[in-house]
């Protein structure tokens, strides 16, 4: 796997500390969160979601709930006081949030994409259920690509780390030789997900986050988590806002 050759590198983040080694301002930064906050967010729009405005502060989802939006949000897995749902998945494939634009907050996965939303950087949304549509969008963009891990508390996170590296494997596969790596990272991504793939929901009882999702009684997420390809839509962020690069207009 690793090769120095090769138009556009890719690179995996491992956590929101070590985000200033990867910095860049013209790469497509894939931001994943799996348990749970880019799971919800792909889930939002596969819902007909209209956008999501990320937010890093509990301050700014109070603001936003008083000016009469929806606000999502958590920390440590338990819902913010001023959030009408925290960030299950399943909260965001509700039939009512179609049309609706939501503020989010959470504990790992807003806080990284608030972090990369500088300069020419295309920021993507990516889980397991939207990953091939996420590779196939990363390469249209002809640049570099950085998987950056959401993690847990700027901790490693195995769910994250397995995601990187099964989207590591699509853009090497399907690049036609225009993506490469050289980075340690990414490749330990790779092999990581190569032990994984054939049974992804056994490997995850290795997690530490599955286990504290499981003491919390929040893993009801943990398969839907781990499904490939249930989606087709790329969140992607605009200014502000996160919508579908899918849709039109977006």
């Amino acid at each position: 796997m690793y090769n120095e050759s090769g138009k556009y590198s890719v690179e995996v983040c491992f956590s929101p500390l070590s985000w200033p080694l990867y910095d860049r301002s013209d790469a497509v930064v894939v931001i994943t969160d799996i348990f749970r906050a880019s799971t919800a967010i792909c889930a939002a729009f596969h819902n007909g979601v209209k956008s999501i405005i990320p937010v890093a502060e509990i301050r700014e989802s109070e603001e936003y709930k008083a000016m009469g939006y929806i606000v999502a949000g958590e920390r440590d897995g338990k819902k913010l006081e001023c959030a009408h749902f925290g960030n299950s998945p399943f909260n965001f494939l509700e039939p009512h949030l179609k049309g609706q634009t939501i503020c989010m907050n959470t504990t790992n996965g807003t806080q990284a994409i608030k972090a990369v939303a500088h300069g020419n950087n295309e920021v993507v949304i990516g889980a397991f259920i939207n990953i091939s549509a996420v590779a196939r969008y990363a390469m249209t963009q002809k640049k570099p690509v950085v998987i950056f891990c959401g993690g847990w508390k700027n901790r490693f996170s195995m769910e994250d780390t397995l995601f990187a590296g099964a989207l590591v494997e699509q853009l090497l596969a399907a690049g036609r030789g225009e993506y490469y790596t050289s980075c340690d990272s990414a490749i330990a991504s790779a092999d990581l997900w190569l032990l994984a793939k054939g049974n992804p929901l056994e490997y995850i009882e290795k997690a530490a986050h599955r286990h504290r999702l499981r003491r919390m009684g929040l893993d009801d997420i943990i398969e839907f988590s781990l499904t490939q390809d249930f989606t087709t839509v790329v969140p992607v962020l605009r200014g502000t806002e996160i919508v579908d690069a899918t849709s039109a207009g977006a």
